[in-house]
């Protein structure tokens, strides 16, 4: 099963831990917060819909963050973006423990959320750039389930510390541990080596003297990919990350569990999710991209409707989660190879981490909702409705979208970024270089 993983070379293998702990620790602060809303919500007499502005404010900001971050990191490393990124959310997850009130905890929230779509869009282009076509989509996909693995350990936290501290501490002592992995990160982030292929590209764009602005993912060549692919992250990550934001209030308010036991419920969830990273890494390159989304979407709405609706037991939730997660945020793992195949080199980091944060932006809309709509129809149907239309959406853009499972990327640079319009290849990818060849792997040009 792990025989492509013995082929990696050692920068390869040293670049998919690297990644793997950047995204583990991205999650696990994320998530934390999550187990944090409902104590606030009691401690602070906060409403549903204040929780969602909370939240829609924190993701706002990482879509904004996330873009900026994925611009510099087509001006000045992959790897090196990533480090700030990464040390910038755990400071701020830590601060957000002193918060006194819901203004200062919002400011911190905001300021936070700058780090986090910056460290996805980063690792995931240096990943699907390191990665050797025939295992990209194994190899960015596994490494994605990191969330998963950060996700769990925000879970056993959550249960440990608010089971065993007092609430009005516990969740202070909950987020200022999310300052304690960026160490780590940072140590195994010196072991990684930027691209060759963007290096390649920056040497091709200084030697030409001009350099893509933020606003070239809008050019002609490569508007259609930046709005679909942006309409995909909302369906996958927006609506995905809306649900998984609210799940422990869920748990809490209609299953009527306390914070502790709702978390390891919310375990069941992310373990699940780890094994769907895994299966859609794989059916990735398998089956191909598209396909794999339209077939986790479609199954995530289907087991969102029984887990909101069906009358499970305590078991049953259990039981119930594990399909959850496996489909609802395991579908993340297939982003990353698809997007770093559908944008050009030159403008790689700021396509991925437009479309994915403009999915998570979208996303934040989508929490506001969830809570605003809670108040007047129930939590379960808000969330309901609000994954039925996510989901729709994702499905009619993978259908818009070109294949490009086993595709090679090729470093360049050109001016007019023009693309080519033949039926048999995925321009996009590709930057317009006289005489290059534009073929998957072991094809003719």
């Amino acid at each position: 099963m792990f025989s492509w993983y013995r082929e990696l070379t050692r920068r390869e293998r040293n670049t998919f831990w690297g990644c793997f702990s950047g995204w583990a620790v991205d999650a696990m602060d994320a998530q934390l917060f999550s187990f944090v809303l409902p104590v606030l919500i009691a401690a602070w007499g906060m409403t549903t819909a204040q929780a969602g502005y909370l939240a829609t404010a924190t993701l706002l900001s990482a879509a904004i963050g996330g873009w900026a971050c994925g611009f510099m990191a087509d001006r000045f490393g992959r790897v090196r973006v990533m480090q700030f990124t990464i040390l910038w959310f755990c400071l701020f997850t830590f601060i957000a423990g002193f918060a006194q009130n819901f203004d200062q905890l919002m400011v911190v929230r905001v300021l936070q959320g700058l780090g986090f779509g910056g460290e996805w869009a980063a690792g995931a282009v240096l990943m699907g750039e390191i990665i050797r076509p025939a295992h990209r989509g194994k190899a960015v996909g596994s490494v994605q389930s990191g969330f998963g693995i950060g996700w769990s350990a925000a879970a056993l936290l959550a249960g440990v510390v608010l089971a065993h501290v007092p609430s009005e501490y516990g969740w202070r002592v909950l987020l200022m541990i999310g300052v304690l992995p960026g160490v780590l990160v940072l140590y195994l982030r010196r072991r990684i080596e930027e691209p060759e292929l963007f290096q390649q590209t920056r040497a091709a764009i200084a030697a030409d003297g001009s350099r893509p602005g933020l606003g070239a993912i809008f050019g002609a060549g490569t508007r259609r990919v930046t709005v679909l692919s942006s309409l995909l992250a909302f369906g996958v990550v927006g609506v995905g990350g809306a649900i998984v934001n609210w799940l422990p209030t869920f748990m809490k308010t209609v299953r009527e569990l306390s914070p502790s036991a709702s978390g390891y419920y919310v375990f069941m969830v992310t373990g699940g999710s780890f094994l769907g990273f895994l299966a859609s890494a794989y059916l990735a390159d398998a089956l191909g991209r598209k396909r794999t989304f339209q077939l986790f979407l479609v199954c995530s709405w289907l087991v969102t409707l029984g887990y909101m609706f069906l009358p499970l037991s305590r078991w049953g939730l259990v039981v119930m989660g594990v399909p959850f997660g496996f489909f609802t945020i395991g579908n993340y793992a297939a982003l990353g190879p698809f997007f770093t195949e559908l944008f050009p080199t030159a403008l790689r980091g700021s396509g991925q981490s437009f479309a994915y944060n403009f999915g998570k932006a979208a996303g934040a809309i989508a929490v506001s909702c969830i809570g605003i709509l809670a108040q007047r129809i129930g939590l379960a149907e808000a969330i309901g409705m609000v994954a039925l239309l996510g989901y729709s959406i994702a499905i009619v853009a993978t259908l818009l979208l070109p294949e490009t499972n086993g595709l090679k990327l090729k470093p360049g640079f050109d001016r007019a970024l023009g693309v080519d319009d033949r039926a048999d290849s995925v321009a996009p990818a590709l930057i317009r270089q006289p005489g290059s060849e534009r073929a998957r792997e072991g094809a003719k040009p």
